[in-house]
Parts: structure tokens; sequence; C-alpha cells
């Protein structure tokens, strides 16, 4: 029973993080950390299951509490990266605006907001650099064309690794292959000079953006395969884990 609540609470989020809907996105929020906190609780044996179907409410100090933040936060980051992949500045603002009015300042995700409008000289965990770099897209500030092929590897494949690590992994992944097949097509009608090996990456760019499907294997293979048209030097690690999402079944 519980979890069915959870998939009913989760989809119009899923949904609102896709299309980037503002409104839907703030409007089902509350459910969201509603029936997470309460399953966390059921599991840790604190709680009993739900009566006669009925979610408790969260109390005022629950919403502070460090479970619902950090359900919170994954929820808003991930609104936040597909706000950021579309640029739709006015997304943020409004969400950020009704979880204010709603909750207060310090609403369960204005951590994971603030990492989007805070100005941060020296990024240093995976939340610091996908901030930053979503930060850079919701305001424009994209590089120069010699610059700019190598930025959208780094940041592609920085939301990558913190998509995988979201509760809505699949919901920023569709956005996240949709915008790097807009920026690489921008790159091979735009700004093929500016790669390394033109005539060895040229024809690789061209077949790696011949997939038609916008998934994680698409995602992982364009990184993979594009990573020397960018000078990027793969350590194994990242090699191997870029190897694995790009096979498909």
């Amino acid at each position: 029973m519980e979890m069915a609540e959870l998939q009913k609470r989760k989809q119009p989020l899923n949904l609102a993080i896709v299309y980037v809907d503002p409104d839907a996105f703030a409007a089902n929020l509350m459910g969201w950390l509603e029936i997470t906190a309460h399953i966390t609780a059921l599991r840790a044996g604190e709680v009993q299951t739900r009566a006669e179907g009925v979610t408790p409410t969260l109390s005022a100090e629950q919403l502070k509490g460090g479970s619902v933040a950090n359900v919170g936060n994954d929820a808003v980051f991930a609104f936040c990266m597909t706000a950021a992949l579309k640029e739709d500045k006015a997304a943020v603002d409004k969400v950020e605006s009704a979880l204010v009015e709603s909750l207060g300042k310090e609403f369960p995700g204005s951590f994971a907001l603030w990492n989007f409008r805070a100005n941060i000289e020296a990024p240093v965990t995976l939340d610091d650099f996908v901030g930053q770099a979503g930060k850079q897209m919701l305001t424009g500030d994209k590089p120069p064309p010699p610059l700019r092929a190598k930025e959208n590897w780094n940041e592609g494949l920085r939301f990558l690794e913190k998509a995988r690590k979201s509760n809505f992994v699949h919901e920023v992944m569709y956005p996240l292959a949709i915008w790097h097949r807009e920026r690489w097509t921008e790159t091979l009608e735009k700004g093929v000079a500016f790669l390394q090996h033109i005539e060895d990456s040229v024809p690789i760019l061209r077949e790696v953006l011949e997939e038609t499907r916008n998934d994680e294997p698409f995602i992982a293979n364009v990184l993979l395969k594009l990573a020397p048209a960018v000078d990027m030097e793969l350590a194994d690690d990242t090699q191997g884990f870029l190897r694995s999402l790009a096979r498909r079944a």
C-alpha cells in the first residue's frame, strides 16, 4: 500500500522535472516529502502502517530534519538540473518563491538551490561542480567557441554522474540526452574547427549522433567517443564507467 502511494505521489514530480513545470513541482513536493518520511519511519520500526491510507503530515520540526531535507534537496536539485539544461532561470526562480512562501526560507531543498545560486570559487564536491555549471547555463554564460566543446563535455559528464545518484535519474537523463544531442549537433555544424584531431573526430562525432535514442547509453557513448576530440584523457575508472553505461542489451 505504501509503495503504491509512493509511486502515485512521485509521478507528478517526475513530470514536473522532465517538463520543467515549476507550478506542478511546488504543488507536489510536500506530498513526496510526506510519503518518503513515512516509509523511512516505517522501515525503522518507528511507526505503523498508515491507518485507512492516510499519510501523516510533517511537523515543523520534521521539515527541518536531516532525512526530509535530503529528500527535498534531491528533488530540488533534479528540478534545477533540468531547468538548467533548458536554460529556464524563470522556472527556478518561481519554484524558490513558491517554496519560500509556503515553507519558509529554509525549506527542504533550499541547500540544493544554493548550489545553483552561490559563487563557489573552488568547487570540490560533485554538487559544487554541477551547481556551478547549472548556474552558468541558467544565466546563459557560455564559454567562447574555442572552449565550448570541452566545457560541454565536462558539464555533460558531471550531470550524468549526479543524475545517477538521484531518485529522479530517469527524469533527468532524457533532458540530459537531448541537451547532449543539441550541443554536439551545434559543434558539428559550427565548431569542428575547434576540435582536436579533426580528421578523426568529425567522423566519430557524426557516428555517435546517428544514434536516435535519447538515453543513458547514448550519453555515455558521446562522452566516451568524443573525449579525444576535446583533449580529455580518461582515467581507467572513468573509461570503465562510461563503457559499462554505453553497452546496450
